[in-house]
This record gives structure tokens, C-alpha cells and sequence, in this order.
């Protein structure tokens, strides 16, 4: 029995919904995909092994779901606390650095992996 004024339907179109509005107004979102991008396409032209594209796809995941976790805490902050309250500028730091360090963790296996490739290429 669905609840009261819950709607019907498959959870995956409004997961999607989620990932494109974060896309649209999310600005560290659309970095994160960005970078997503163009380690992708380094990956293709340096013939990763299928160890390295899995912890690439590991971390790029990683910091894209930490990204939206972020989102998400910092919108309901906003929403249940809309006034400055130092307790509210905690939560959204803690949630940020979060990413930081996810960020921080794909910089360095992005390092681990495709510098020893690019000191092949010359």
C-alpha cells in the first residue's frame, strides 16, 4: 500500500531527475564531469588496463556520489535552517570536505596511474 500522497513509479526516473538537476544547477557538479570527461578520454588514448579502468570508474564515482551527497545536504540546510546559524555553516563544511577529500583521493590514483604512462609516451 503506497503511502498518502506519495506518488507511484520506478525510482529510477526520479533518481535521473536528481542527477540532472544537479547537473543544471550545480556548478561543482558539472566540474566533477567535466573532469570526468577528460579522464575518460586520457584513459582511451593511454590504454588503461582493465585493473586501472576499474579504479578509475571507482574513484570518478566516488567523487561524483560524494558530490551529490553534498548537494543534497547543503539544499536541506537551506530548506530547514534558511537563515545564517553558525551550527548550519558546520554541517555544510563537513559535507564540502567530504568531497575534498574524495576529490583528493582521485587526484592521487589519477596520478598513480597515468604518470607512469605519460613518462612511456617520451
Amino acid at each position: 500500500m503506497a503511502l498518502k500522497g506519495k506518488k507511484k513509479g520506478i525510482g529510477l526516473s526520479f533518481a535521473w531527475n536528481g542527477i540532472v538537476e544537479a547537473l543544471k544547477q550545480e556548478r561543482n557538479f558539472q566540474i566533477h564531469i567535466a573532469a570526468t570527461v577528460l579522464v575518460v578520454a586520457a584513459g582511451i588514448v593511454l590504454h588503461l588496463s582493465m585493473l586501472e579502468w576499474i579504479t578509475i570508474i571507482l574513484v570518478i564515482g566516488l567523487v561524483l556520489v560524494t558530490e551529490l551527497i553534498n548537494s543534497a545536504i547543503e539544499m536541506l540546510i537551506d530548506y530547514i535552517k534558511p537563515e545564517i546559524h553558525p551550527q548550519a555553516k558546520v554541517i555544510k563544511d563537513i559535507a564540502a570536505g567530504a568531497v575534498l577529500v574524495t576529490a583528493a583521493v582521485a587526484v592521487i590514483v589519477g596520478i598513480l596511474i597515468f604518470i607512469p604512462k605519460l613518462f612511456h609516451l617520451f
